[in-house]
């Protein structure tokens, strides 16, 4: 390595430090579960009840066919 370029890895290294506190200390995780909070935003929505509808349809196609038995 040149030494122009560990100038430069020197200078990023020096900006990650000085960025790295900040993101750790700005905001605490959520503790909830993402499903929690997305409950019921899709409820009563024509398009969203046709998307599992043909969701649906896709993985019953999928399904191996079940033979019946004939007496």
């Amino acid at each position: 390595m040149t030494r122009a370029e560990l100038m430069q890895v020197e200078k990023r290294v020096k900006a990650l430090e000085k960025t790295i506190p900040r993101l750790v200390g700005s905001k605490p995780m959520v503790e909830r579960k993402w499903y929690r909070t997305q409950a019921g935003h899709f409820s009563r929505d024509p398009v969203f009840d046709e998307i599992v509808r043909l969701g649906r349809n896709y993985r019953k196609s999928l399904r191996p066919r079940s033979y019946s038995k004939r007496p």
